[in-house]
């Protein structure tokens, strides 16, 4: 199994985990996959998942919206991702229907 599309992810920093919808190669259009990570485990894995986006031309309105908001590396963490569940095949999410 390959994990194919992510359909939406939560940086939480306060318990330091990535919430992750997502749908692997054999799961149906309606049927999706829930999981919560700790980033620790990205980081053990070789992965950054967070990465920093510089704005040189960041006005101050923008730069108060930019605080709240994640830049996560997709191709990355769709990469962990896959790994991940490769090593680990029974930390693989049930199937809910989207």
């Amino acid at each position: 199994m390959e994990i194919v599309e992510i359909i939406s992810y939560f940086v939480n920093h306060s318990t330091d985990t990535i919430d992750v919808r997502f749908r692997f190669n054999d799961d149906e259009e309606d049927e999706i996959r829930v999981d919560v990570i700790d980033l620790k485990e990205s980081d053990d894995f070789g992965y950054t998942l967070i990465v920093e986006d510089f704005d040189l031309f960041m006005d101050d309105e923008d730069e108060d919206d930019n605080i709240l908001e994640d830049n996560v590396d997709e191709i990355e963490l769709l990469s962990f991702l896959n790994e991940y569940y490769l090593i680990y095949p029974e930390k693989i999410p049930q199937k809910d229907l989207y």
